[in-house]
């Protein structure tokens, strides 16, 4: 497959999209780290204000190691921090912590676009990897049977569009996660025009990277849809 030119093509370029995206959040982090923010409070401070502020005292804040490890996990209802957003004062620390609190308030609000994808986990998770197994016996078994791998390359692609339905539901989370993080940010003037700026800047790059992760999804359904027809 990896010497396929269509293949090649097709994935090349989101790929690229995937590195430049990562590169530019790790830039973004980097830069934004070494700044402090005038309001003094830390990204934990900052969350458990957020979440008080809107009556969510049971959702739980807690520190994780790693760096970008951040996440909120609705099934317990806990927001994680890592390492250098937990106890850290700067600018980006405090744009993730607020961002990550987003998602938490979009449990609490019954988001559609959050519900769907916590419920949808499990078979995306299947489907990322199982793709991969019927396009390998794909190659084995239609030696013999060309229907046959026509059909599983097929059934590949279906198992590769789930995943990629999950990855394009991803999107509005994240972005509306950030909008909200920025919003309280600002009317609670933890962060000032200038430092939302800052923290913008570390939200959007964040952002591309799943953008970059959806692109290279739909491309790899439309890659396994033209070989099953090629085959």
């Amino acid at each position: 497959m990896i010497f396929d030119p269509l293949w090649l093509i097709l994935t090349i370029p989101p790929a690229l999209f995937a590195l430049w995206a990562s590169w530019r959040t790790k830039s973004a982090y980097t830069q934004f780290s070494k700044v402090g923010a005038r309001s003094g409070v830390t990204g934990a401070e900052v969350a458990r204000r957020l979440l008080d502020a809107d009556r969510l005292r049971e959702v739980a804040v807690e520190a994780v190691p790693g760096q970008l490890t951040d996440h909120y996990d609705p099934r317990d209802r806990t927001l994680r921090l890592s390492e250098g957003v937990f106890a850290s004062r700067s600018i980006a620390a405090l744009g993730i912590a607020a961002h990550e609190t987003g998602h938490a308030l979009q449990h609490a609000d019954g988001y559609r676009p959050l519900t769907f994808r916590q419920a949808f986990f499990p078979v995306a998770a299947f489907s990322s990897k199982a793709w991969v197994w019927l396009l390998i016996a794909s190659y084995f078994l239609g030696r013999s049977s060309p229907e046959l791998g026509s059909t599983l390359v097929l059934a590949a692609a279906g198992l590769a569009a789930v995943y990629a339905l999950f990855a394009i539901v991803t999107l509005p989370v994240e972005f509306n996660a950030s909008r909200r993080a920025l919003l309280m940010l600002e009317s609670t003037r933890m962060l000032d025009a200038e430092e939302l700026t800052g923290a913008k800047k570390v939200l959007d790059a964040a952002a591309l990277t799943y953008v970059a992760s959806a692109a290279q999804a739909v491309m790899t359904v439309i890659y396994l849809l033209a070989r099953s027809r090629n085959r």
